[in-house]
């Protein structure tokens, strides 16, 4: 049985977006990073939290969570957006590309997306949850 199976995942609580009252579909990305070493783990810990207070103000964020093992040295995070093109601006915003570009060579990303009928937060992080399980 894996680490999230057993249910030692650490997260976030959810932290809406500025269109959280969204309505209708909406796409979820789930990310996860597995870092090479422990100890890259606090600063990329203390980068998505930077990244976490700017959310409020995200075109197209409807919320989000930040998730990890440490105890495996993976962590990653639990995003919903109104739609792609929200996401390809979040993906390519500046502070969010620096801090790509700082850890890309210090561990493995993996990533999905898929589109739900609405936004449901639980039922969103238990989806999500059962990727990262299988991960």
């Amino acid at each position: 049985m894996s680490e999230i199976e057993e249910g030692r995942v650490l997260r976030t609580r959810w932290t809406p977006g500025p269109d959280v009252d969204a309505t209708g579909a909406v796409l979820v990305a789930v990310t996860a990073f597995r870092a090479d070493r422990a100890r890259d783990l606090p600063g990329i810990y203390r980068a998505g939290m930077r990244l976490r207070d700017a959310w409020p103000d995200l075109t197209g964020a409807v919320g989000m969570w930040l998730w990890t093992t440490p105890l495996r040295r993976r962590c990653g995070s639990v995003s919903v957006w109104r739609d792609q093109d929200a996401l390809r601006q979040f993906v390519a915003w500046p502070d969010h590309v620096v801090i790509m570009k700082r850890y890309r060579r210090r561990g493995r990303l993996t990533s999905t997306t898929w589109t739900t009928e609405r936004c449901e937060p639980s039922v969103i992080w238990r989806e999500a949850h059962q990727h990262l399980a299988e991960r």
